[in-house]
């Protein structure tokens, strides 16, 4: 009854609008296409050919777009659509290729296919993480190569890309920035994996697009697709970990008509504490996680406008007890966080003809508990974040494509417990930026630049000379930004690829303003008002080579930071703890990443892959980096069959993780020996008529090893990573 009500409602939306109509065939060999994918990104559109190759999208906004034409095997196209009449009819003969299929870049500023992009962008599906095994979102993303995570047991972690972590590392989800007091070291990433469709990363500075904090890189989480025209799905999923003997549960309903789309999901985690290779329980480690998203889109002939919202509570335990009490219990023990996060954004494209204006809004509400031995909270921060972002794409001259932006943000951070880790201030962001992209033949040339305001204010809080004091202040940072990349086609199956880019982070307010016992760290730390921004300068290079049966890539980058924020000792102690100041240096970061993809033929169901990361990290008096991640070797052997009648897409994979002795340890660290992992993973999918069910399994760490990564916070106290972890999943589609 609701799937009516909600088809009569978009029935009726469709017929109060003009139709403005694409349809088109897709063909290959000459033969009708059944299955292609076509997809219009900018308005979150995408419906499949039907048996002789057609498809149609209606209520298409006039102006320009891209549509994009993809299927499993063969090379993805895209192609130019101008909507200047009521029907186009767009045709497309796709090509046999046994590459991976291109996908559509949204985080750059030209949303070009990879192949196109200047700027080498890492692109992964959440599905893809979750086949790796990852229990969590950040635990998937550290597979990916040049990315790492900081981590807390299982519950907590924070991305590293190319050794540059906290506020360094920008995090934009459904098109807006995350703020969620991320420059805490207890502080986790705060997504959770369901509801999200990929994500790209970008690995080096991306202030140009997205300002302050996107000095290291910027990681961009695409929200899930909205159902395509005219169809209702239903999902529901399951996945049991026995380390932590946790489950992840998911559940999804989608409704599509040609005006009016709607998406909604709620999904569940909870976690015992985990078990490292010893058969030891860390204590509260565990945690608990609840989250719901939703959404909606309109498009009609001028515009196309989507809302989304994000609730997010998640419980967890902050481990200080090592191995102690062995209990498979969830619900945290003390200390504890409570973690209430709210994202609500607005995108818009409003569409001129030959021009569009693009507006992405967004308010996020981050609300913050600790707890050290009853359920009222001892430190509570509520940070409230209003910020936008307008882009105007001129009209295109030729082969030039320019868009003109601006960027800003508005934040508060209140106190509300016993406790101040930082004092209640205002933030203020205000950039604008040029970009343009030229192409010509096999080559293409981006470049623009970009200027900055941050001002911070704080308020006065306690008595001079206490624990705890925060004396007020009133600090503005500027900075002014310009990038350039050059991409060009060596040969038919080479790319080449070069870029430079500056970027800036200012201070956060931990750095600015502390006072006070940091309990994660235990020490006392104090901030240092007077910091300048930090800046650097880096420079990519990138080379990708494809034929039928071979794939190689290689990255290389150089980093120089001016003015890099550090904490050191002063050498004197306040109240029985070792004080420390925040100062500040130039270091510089090298290093990069190069892999290798055999599928050999006739074996097409064979793919052996290979990838070797590595970065070194130092400040320029020699001293070595803090978080830098130890180097690494992968190396993957999967098989593939996908001609199934029922079963389909079934495969099965065996995968090493080696990862070196990190023995240049920052000030404060310890080294690391090395050690190596072994993995399994299968999967398959069964098609029944209209449902699909798709089932997984993975075994993690196979050996049960007792190891230690450089990048837990828990290897200071002795205690291992996850022991050997089974994962079973199922997802059932309608």
């Amino acid at each position: 009854m609701n799937q009516f009500l909600w088809m009569a409602v978009f029935g009726f939306f469709s017929l109060a609008q003009a139709q403005n109509t694409v349809s088109g065939t897709v063909t290959a060999s000459g033969k009708p296409l059944e299955f292609a994918v076509i997809q219009l990104p900018d308005l979150h559109l995408e419906t499949q050919s039907d048996a002789l190759g057609n498809f149609t999208f209606k209520s298409i906004p006039k102006g320009t777009h891209k549509i994009v034409f993809s299927f499993v095997g063969f090379e993805t196209q895209t192609q130019e659509l101008k909507m200047i009449v009521a029907l186009v009819t767009v045709n497309c003969e796709l090509k046999e290729s046994i590459h991976q299929m291109d996908e559509v870049i949204v985080s750059t500023a030209f949303n070009r296919l990879q192949s196109e992009n200047v700027m080498k962008v890492e692109h992964q599906t959440a599905k893809d993480l979750r086949l790796k095994g990852a229990a969590t979102l950040i635990e998937g993303l550290a597979t990916i190569p040049g990315v790492s995570q900081v981590a807390t047991g299982t519950s907590i972690g924070k991305p590293v890309i190319r050794g540059l972590s906290s506020n360094r590392v920008l995090v934009y989800n459904q098109g807006v920035r995350l703020e969620n007091q991320q420059f805490g070291e207890e502080h986790g990433l705060g997504l959770n994996d369901a509801g999200i469709e990929s994500v790209e990363v970008i690995k080096g500075p991306a202030s140009l697009l997205y300002g302050s904090d996107a000095l290291g890189g910027v990681l961009y989480f695409n929200p899930e697709k909205f159902a395509p025209t005219n169809q209702m799905q239903l999902n529901f999923g399951q996945r049991y970990f026995t380390n932590t003997l946790g489950s992840s549960t998911t559940f999804g309903y989608k409704l599509s008509g040609d005006h009016l789309k709607f998406t909604s999901r709620i999904s569940q985690n909870r976690h015992s504490d985990y078990q490292t290779g010893r058969g030891e329980r860390v204590i509260n480690t565990r945690f608990k996680e609840l989250d719901f998203k939703t959404g909606f889109a309109y498009t009609n002939s001028s515009i196309n406008s989507v809302v989304r919202y994000n609730y997010n509570r998640l419980n967890l335990g902050i481990p200080e007890g090592g191995i102690a009490e062995q209990t498979t219990i969830k619900n945290p023990a003390y200390p504890s966080q409570k973690v209430i996060g709210q994202i609500l954004s607005w995108n818009t494209i409003s569409y001129f003809g030959n021009s569009k204006l693009e507006t992405d809004l967004g308010y996020i509400n981050n609300d913050r508990s600790e707890l050290e031995d009853s359920e009222v909270p001892v430190l509570r921060m509520i940070l409230k974040t209003f910020n936008y972002n307008v882009r105007y794409h001129l009209p295109s001259i030729g082969k030039w494509e320019t868009i003109l932006g601006t960027q800003g943000m508005f934040q508060t951070n209140t106190n509300l417990g016993e406790e101040y880790l930082i004092p209640d201030a205002t933030t203020r962001d205000l950039g604008v930026f040029l970009t343009s992209n030229f192409q010509w033949k096999k080559n293409t040339v981006q470049a623009g630049f970009r200027w900055d305001r941050r001002g911070v204010t704080t308020i006065a809080f306690g008595n001079p000379g206490d624990e705890g004091y925060f004396q007020a202040f009133n600090r503005s940072f500027n900075s002014f930004n310009a990038s350039a990349g050059y991409k060009t086609n060596v040969k038919e199956n080479m790319i080449f690829r070069f870029n430079l880019a500056s970027g800036f982070r200012a201070p956060n307010l931990a750095e600015l303003s502390s006072n006070g016992v940091h309990e994660g760290s235990n020490r006392y730390e104090i901030g240092n008002s007077q910091l300048k921004n930090e800046q650097n300068l880096q420079g990519d290079l990138n080379l990708e080579y494809r034929n039928p049966h071979f794939e190689l890539f290689a990255n290389g980058f150089y980093n120089q930071l001016i003015n890099y924020i550090y904490i050191s000792p002063k050498g004197t102690q306040i109240n029985g703890y070792e004080a420390f100041d925040y100062l500040q240096s130039n270091a510089r970061l090298f290093g990069g990443e190069a892999g290798i993809h055999l599928h050999p033929h006739p074996l097409d169901w064979l793919h052996i892959l290979a990838t070797f990361e590595s970065v070194t990290g130092m400040k320029n008096n020699g001293e070595y980096l803090p978080l830098i991640p130890a180097n690494k070797i992968t190396g993957n052997f999967r098989i593939e069959f996908k001609d199934g009648k029922r079963w389909k897409e079934t495969f099965a994979s065996l995968n090493t993780e080696y990862v070196f002795d990190q023995n240049n340890p920052g000030i404060f660290e310890t080294a690391t020996r090395d050690y190596n992992l072994v993995n399994l993973a299968f999967g398959t999918v069964l098609k029944l008529n209209k449902s699909q069910f798709d089932f997984t399994f993975n075994a993690n760490n196979v050996w049960n090893k007792t190891y230690f990564s450089h990048l837990s916070r828990l290897k200071g106290e002795g205690i291992p990573n996850l022991g050997r972890t089974l994962i079973l999943g199922i997802n059932y589609y309608l």
